[in-house]
């Protein structure tokens, strides 16, 4: 991993920082302008939220590089959020805090972990040990996306 990282829990005053995370990851994909309009709800990072569930960011010289956010009670927990800035990727964040993020969710009482992932990013939560059990899809500007379903087995 990058040196100097550590993974804390966020707090309401880190949803900004957050949210321009969030969009930075997405629009590394080079999503149409019109697309990352339509999710800016989504990828807003709201002081409430990070305030009502578990909100964890990587910090890297003093700045968060990427976060996470798990979301539900039960046997059951979503991943939520899983964004890395883009000058972050490949250099262990997104593995950290995907690490940092099952750890979390087992000590919270979950035995799966289901993720609702970004087409871009299947593959890396497949190399993480995730397999695929679904799929959703959905029309964009004329456009078929399909956006994987995967699950994490945390009884293991």
């Amino acid at each position: 991993m990058s040196s100097g990282v550590e993974i804390r829990r966020a707090a309401p005053e880190d949803a900004e920082a957050l949210s321009r995370i969030a969009f930075a990851a997405k629009a590394h994909w080079e999503y149409p302008e019109r697309w990352m309009e339509r999710w800016r709800e989504g990828l807003t990072i709201a002081p409430g939220f990070v305030e009502g569930n578990e909100v964890y960011a990587a910090v890297a010289e003093g700045e968060p590089a990427g976060f996470y956010a798990l979301v539900g009670r039960g046997t059951r927990i979503e991943l939520e959020h899983l964004w890395v800035l883009p000058e972050h990727m490949g250099t262990g964040v997104g593995r950290a805090l995907f690490g940092h993020a099952l750890q979390k969710a087992a000590a919270l009482g979950a035995e799966t972990l289901g993720i609702e992932a970004d087409p871009n990013a299947e593959g890396f939560y497949r190399r993480m040990g995730a397999r695929r059990v679904g799929e959703i899809s959905y029309e964009l500007d004329g456009r078929k996306r399909v956006l994987p379903l995967l699950a994490m087995d945390l009884r293991t």
